[in-house]
């Protein structure tokens, strides 16, 4: 990897984001950790950023030539605040920039499909991640984690359908090689863990590892969406609950080697990130 340069992590407080920081700053990198209270992360720059608050992009900018991007969170239409920042940060002399988005969401999509689209215009050395979900989504502040510790139940409406989720460090790793090794990947990455397992495989495994019964109910569209529109605008949360849907119809039934090419290393297993997180 070079060592030159100077990278702003937006979401650095996140759960890739703060993975991020943290792994390019061990390996001697400079980083500005962005978030909306300028958090002090060990090993970075703090720096006060938010979205909505394009007074506060300039600061975060200046010195820095590559960018870690997190959209914003809850979003449907991210690339309303998104691009014009991008073509700002462009302007100020970044030249690489590294996108998280999802592997439901191709070139183009809905929400960051956007803006995945019109990096490659902006930046001449670029990459989307386009993750699986998340294994921590059951170990953090995710609502799947929540439920669990709550209530001992997943809730879904992807039935019995699989999902390769991956480790946020995976993704991590990943980022930080796509933002410093000397060639940039100039194209979207697929990101997954070493295997599919549906949501009942996962309650099993979290039961077996931590002793905690928990079970995965299973919900129609209409009921994930209704659910999900408690806690996030309806638009939003019509969009997840069509991921789901799209996860019992088989949509996220793959895995890919992304992890291993990019980092040289095999993707962790999910019993792996369990133990390692909640025992």
């Amino acid at each position: 990897m070079t060592t030159t340069g100077t990278t702003l992590v937006i979401g650095a407080t996140g759960t890739t984001g703060s993975r991020t920081a943290a792994q390019l700053s061990a390996c001697g990198h400079r980083v500005r950790a962005a978030s909306r209270r300028a958090v002090n992360i060990p090993g970075t720059e703090p720096v006060a950023f938010d979205w909505y608050e394009p007074a506060t992009h300039a600061a975060a900018l200046g010195g820095a030539d590559r960018v870690y991007l997190i959209p914003p969170v809850g979003d449907a239409d991210p690339a309303a605040v998104m691009l014009p920042f991008l073509r700002q940060a462009h302007t100020a002399g970044v030249h690489r920039a590294v996108l998280l988005s999802s592997s439901a969401i191709p070139e183009g999509g809905p929400a960051v499909g956007t803006v995945h689209r019109a990096l490659p215009d902006l930046f001449e050395h670029w990459a989307v991640l386009r993750p699986s979900w998340f294994m921590q989504n059951f170990t953090g502040a995710h609502a799947h984690a929540m439920s669990v510790r709550e209530e001992g139940v997943i809730w879904t409406a992807a039935g019995s359908g699989r999902v390769g989720f991956v480790d946020a460090e995976d993704i991590a790793a990943v980022a930080a090689r796509a933002l410093t090794d000397e060639h940039a990947p100039n194209t979207d990455l697929v990101l997954t863990g070493p295997e599919t397992l549906s949501y009942d495989d996962v309650a099993t495994i979290i039961t077996q590892v931590t002793g905690l019964p928990v079970e995965h109910h299973r919900l129609s569209y209409e009921q994930m969406r209704d659910r999900l529109e408690a806690q996030v605008p309806l638009e939003f949360a019509s969009m997840l609950a069509g991921m789901d849907r799209a996860i019992a119809e088989g949509a996220e039934d793959r895995i890919t080697d992304t992890v291993q090419r990019l980092t040289g290393r095999p993707a962790r297993g999910f019993r792996a990130l369990l133990q390692r997180e909640m025992t």
